[in-house]
Formats: structure tokens, C-alpha cells, sequence
């Protein structure tokens, strides 16, 4: 998938830049397209600290993993700079949390899988388009819903969150279409994890007793993502 994407993006740099490609495009009220990318998921923690039966846990992010995203954006424009957009988003990816305790060297691991919608709102900013290439910046925020619950992990992510997001990116008409690859990183803001305490009523589910310490070690948990996405306009 990697060698895809950078397939893509020579070819695309590649192309003439003298002649202007789609002159009249940046001047049409809306339009749609598609995006593609990869992410890398994380967690902001702050763990509680709290001595279980004389023995303090703590939790880390070990080196996530890559993920995929897959979305459809509509953008409206505002002006010659500025443009709305909304992008509903599909995202698939991991986290693994490693516990640590200060009584010995032992060491426990979770991965967490993810299967994320999110349908964030963006300002996007672009700069004085320069033959073919325009580069941009783009903010704002959204919600996201998580669609994995698996109640047999040590911790449990709650179905919403609320996120800003910012980015910076690069717009290159071809002949055909603008094609825009895109950074940018969401940062959650909520806290996500679900306290052991209303896990334990819910009866549906079997709860493992030996995850209290786990969840009871983690006092806040923030979704964190950092994706590398290309438009397809």
C-alpha cells in the first residue's frame, strides 16, 4: 500500500508545471472527491496513580501501529482563500497499552483495535496558487463515533468523542482532477475511558475480575491520531 501511495505522488510532481492545469476549478461554488491514507493511533494518558493493595500501576502507549482511513469530502467555497469543508472518515487502526507497577519488573500488554467514523467540520486556508501546486492549511473539529467494543479488554472506549483537528497539505492539478496530499493530527477531547465501576453494571457482558487494576489505573485517556491522507478532488 506504502509503494501505491508513493507511486501516486511522483507521478503527480512530476507533471509539467508551466502550462495551468483545471484553471477555472478553485472558482466553482462546491465540489466532492475521495481520500485515501494511512493513520497512526495513540492515547493521551494520565494515569491515577492509586495504590491497589500496595501496588501503583502504569499505563503507556507502546509504538502504535498503522492504520487506514478511507472518507469523502464535500467543500464549499467562501472565497479566492478560503474554503468549508465536511469529511466523513472511516478509520481502522490499533493501540497496544503496556501496564507497568512499582513492585517488580512484570509486564502487561493490551491492544486495543479501533474501527473509528468521523465527521469532522474544516476551515481550509490555501495560499496564491503557483502554477500547478497550491499548498494549504486547514483546522477545525468534529465528533467520532467508536464502533469497536470489545468488553473482554481491560479497558473500554466510550462510544463518542469530540476532537479538533489541524493539517497542512498540498494541492496539485493534473490535467484530470486535483490530487492534495494532507497532513494533519486530531487530538480528542474528551475523556474516553470507561470507569471500571459503570463496567460493572453492565450485566450483558462477562467482566474478568483481575482487570480492575488495569482500569482503575487510568484516571484519563485521550484519543490521539496523526493521518497522511491523499485527495482525490
Amino acid at each position: 500500500m506504502k509503494k501505491i501511495y508513493l507511486i501516486i505522488f511522483v507521478i503527480v510532481i512530476s507533471l509539467p508545471l508551466k502550462a495551468q492545469n483545471l484553471i477555472m476549478a478553485d472558482y466553482k461554488p462546491f465540489h466532492f472527491g475521495f481520500c485515501l491514507g494511512i493513520n497512526m493511533m495513540d492515547y493521551g494518558i494520565k494515569n491515577s496513580l492509586i495504590d491497589q493493595n500496595g501496588m501503583v500501576y502504569q499505563a503507556d502507549v507502546s509504538l502504535p501501529m498503522p492504520g487506514f482511513t478511507v472518507g469523502v469530502l464535500g467543500d464549499v467555497r467562501l472565497n479566492n482563500y478560503f474554503n468549508f469543508r465536511l469529511v466523513p472518515t472511516l478509520s481502522l487502526g490499533e493501540r497496544t497499552l503496556t501496564y507497568m507497577n512499582n513492585r517488580n519488573d512484570e509486564l502487561y500488554k493490551t491492544t486495543l483495535k479501533s474501527t473509528v467514523i468521523s465527521v469532522p467540520l474544516l476551515i481550509k486556508y490555501s495560499a496564491v496558487r503557483i502554477n500547478n501546486y497550491r499548498p494549504y492549511l486547514i483546522a477545525g473539529g468534529g465528533v467520532a463515533f467508536e464502533l469497536s467494543h470489545d468488553k473482554t479488554k481491560p479497558v473500554l472506549q466510550k462510544y463518542t468523542d469530540f476532537y479538533v483537528e489541524i493539517g497542512v497539505g498540498c494541492t496539485f492539478y493534473t490535467e484530470y482532477f486535483r490530487f492534495a496530499p494532507e497532513l494533519k493530527f486530531s487530538i480528542g477531547l474528551r475523556n474516553v475511558n470507561t470507569p471500571w465501576e459503570q463496567r460493572l453494571e453492565d450485566t450483558g457482558s462477562y467482566l474478568d475480575p483481575s482487570f480492575e487494576p488495569y482500569s482503575r489505573a487510568l484516571s484519563r485517556l485521550t484519543t490521539r491520531m496523526f493521518s497522511l491522507v491523499f485527495n482525490f478532488e
